[in-house]
């Protein structure tokens, strides 16, 4: 293949693909079976040795799927290079599967909503915490896309991991809805059962009137007196940490 082939295969997938920026969005995407019909590398030979040390389950696939471009190239096609030099484009999931995957019932993984969020590096820590603790998805409510390059980027490939969607209130996955609040009962009282929507507010205004008017709980989580708030990602990491505690079913 030469240089120039992946380079017009990129600008012709480009606007309707999946960024993968840096090799750990690549590795997870691949792991967790995204449709990958480009990908390049500076250093091909660089990252399929990171791939036998920290990927060597999907060694085989980089290899087949990598192709080296000069580093100007590289450049020219990314937003903003990655230290590993790597990029990709991804198929992204039809949204009717994640539609189906979230309202699955019987559920065995809550979904988190996102309610109106504002920080892209937040998303997608977010959804790097819920495909660690094997969420069933993520929903984002409000204009805030999901799947923009910064928060697939912030959640190291993991979209493909889990289910997420952006959606309105009224279309939110069925499940008794649990959303995080200073004035809600503790956390620490409260089993949270496995088909769960556990709903977070915006980091600066918190939850919309529309999605607390639709909560049947609202939960605080432990904080120490004159601290104003946890982080978004740190908040869901602890929401999740607590329903994991309490389930049988294996990660």
């Amino acid at each position: 293949m030469t240089a120039a082939d992946p380079v017009t295969s990129w600008h012709r997938l480009a606007d309707a693909s999946v960024l993968l920026d840096g090799f750990h969005a690549l590795k997870h995407a691949v792991r967790f079976g995204a449709a990958v019909p480009v990908a390049v590398a500076v250093d091909r030979a660089a990252t399929l040795a990171l791939a036998d040390e920290l990927a060597p389950d999907v060694r085989d696939t980089l290899d087949a799927l990598l192709t080296e471009v000069p580093e100007p190239t590289y450049r020219s096609l990314v937003p903003r290079p990655h230290p590993t030099a790597v990029a990709a484009l991804a198929v992204r999931p039809p949204r009717a599967a994640n539609l189906e995957k979230l309202a699955h019932s019987p559920r065995t993984a809550p979904v988190v909503v996102l309610d109106n969020p504002r920080n892209l590096g937040n998303v997608g820590a977010v959804i790097r915490l819920a495909a660690g603790f094997g969420a069933t998805g993520v929903v984002t409510t409000g204009t805030l896309d999901p799947w923009h390059p910064t928060v697939v980027r912030g959640g190291a490939g993991l979209h493909f991991a889990t289910a997420v969607e952006r959606l309105t209130v009224d279309e939110l996955p069925p499940g008794p809805l649990f959303a995080l609040d200073p004035e809600g009962d503790d956390i620490r009282g409260m089993k949270l059962p496995d088909d769960a929507v556990l709903a977070f507010g915006s980091e600066r205004s918190g939850l919309s009137a529309e999605l607390r008017a639709r909560t049947d709980h609202l939960l605080s989580l432990p904080m120490r007196p004159q601290v104003s708030s946890y982080n978004l990602a740190t908040s869901a990491g602890m929401t999740l940490y607590h329903w994991s505690t309490a389930t049988e079913a294996p990660l």
